[in-house]
């Protein structure tokens, strides 16, 4: 097991990390949901669930990886945090991933035919936004904050993590917005936080994440 990989395990949903900023993060959560509900923006709402639903899916497959291989996730949080949740997800990083989606679906046009430097503008953003995305992250792994023990998976080789790590997001998230009938839209969240909480279900318990 890589040591970046035994920092982390050893702080694993360990409730002694809990720190009180938690808590005002928690209530901005809940604050920016509410205001898009109380609008009734289905469409935002369920955009932004379904962007943080993919990267709930991403953080269990990362997990499985450190699992089956015994060495390291694709990606690993073992910096200081407030609560790690999984091998590469912290409670930081997923009250983020919950507002991003609510972000950039704010970003898109009316109209998904508009274009943007020649190419609609769902496609810029979604490129615009994973390249923005894959520069935070180079940023945090260069503070040690975000480790990466593969070199496919590296600042060196930037490609996989865009393509992967983000444009399924935005891809997802986006495809939720433009569903014409609200119902697509429940179906759809649902599924994705169905193969979640599933995961999460099954997996815990069985020492896998």
């Amino acid at each position: 097991m890589s040591e970046s990989t035994q920092s982390a395990m050893a702080i694993l949903r360990d409730p002694s990390t809990l720190q009180w900023y938690v808590i005002p993060l928690l209530a901005l959560l809940f604050y920016i949901y509410t205001i898009e509900i109380q609008k009734r923006d289905w469409s935002l709402v369920l955009a932004g669930l379904a962007f943080w639903g993919m990267d709930w899916i991403n953080e269990i497959w990362n997990s499985l990886v450190l699992h089956f291989n015994g060495f390291a996730p694709v990606w690993g949080a073992p910096g200081q945090t407030a609560y790690l949740i999984l091998a590469g997800l912290n409670i930081e990083i997923t009250f983020m991933f919950a507002i991003s989606g609510i972000i950039w679906g704010k970003m898109l046009l009316p109209d998904k035919r508009t274009k943007i430097l020649g190419i609609t503008n769902r496609w810029f953003f979604i490129i615009a936004g994973s390249i923005f995305c894959v520069v935070i992250e180079c940023i945090l792994n260069a503070a040690g904050m975000l480790t990466w023990d593969y070199p496919w998976w590296s600042r060196s080789a930037p490609w996989l993590i865009f393509i992967i790590g983000y444009v399924p997001f935005f891809l997802v998230s986006f495809w939720v917005y433009d569903m014409q009938k609200l119902k697509s839209k429940l179906i759809t969240v649902g599924v994705i936080w169905t193969v979640v909480l599933a995961s999460l279900l099954i997996f815990i318990p069985m020492g896998w994440i």
